[in-house]
């Protein structure tokens, strides 16, 4: 039996959300605000955001001293979830966050946001695009193995949880 920590493991959070994550759920998305999205990792995301149409901040600034825009939209990095919700929490303002599916049963979302958020269940897997000192990997295959949803708060949606088809 092989020991764990016989591996050299690193950890990178530089995982960047393709333009379709954001195509599957553009009509959720309110029109009549300004976006914020404060997790600039390669700055792609606010271009894929604003190509749909959307009013867009994206400035490579810190997240957690500053506070732009109506509503968030983001993949933060998922190693600091438990920083960003306390800092949404703080901030209550709309938000859509792509997060782990593993996040709906943890303490922070139940005290934090505990029956206040919807769910937006994606189609399949979202397969993100993996950066390591800003480049993708050479031989690089994106192959996510875990699922993500898209926690809504304070958006209105008209079911508490919404399947894409």
């Amino acid at each position: 039996m092989a020991e764990y920590n016989s591996c050299n493991w690193s950890n990178h959070d530089d995982y960047m959300t393709p333009k379709h994550a954001w195509e599957d759920i553009k009509n959720y998305i309110p029109r009549d605000r300004v976006i914020w999205e404060p997790f600039y990792g390669d700055g792609k995301s606010g271009k894929y955001l604003t190509e749909l149409g959307f009013n867009v901040i994206h400035e490579n600034i810190d997240f957690f001293v500053n506070d732009m825009g109506d509503i968030i939209v983001s993949n933060p990095p998922f190693s600091n979830y438990v920083a960003v919700l306390k800092r949404l929490k703080q901030l209550d303002k709309p938000f859509i966050l792509i997060l782990p599916s593993s996040k709906i049963n943890t303490k922070t979302i139940r005290e934090l946001f505990g029956g206040q958020l919807q769910i937006i269940i994606p189609r399949k897997r979202i397969q993100f695009i993996k950066l390591i000192n800003g480049q993708i990997p050479e031989n690089y295959k994106s192959k996510c193995n875990f699922d993500c949803f898209y926690y809504c708060y304070k958006i209105g949606l008209k079911n508490d949880m919404v399947w894409l088809m």
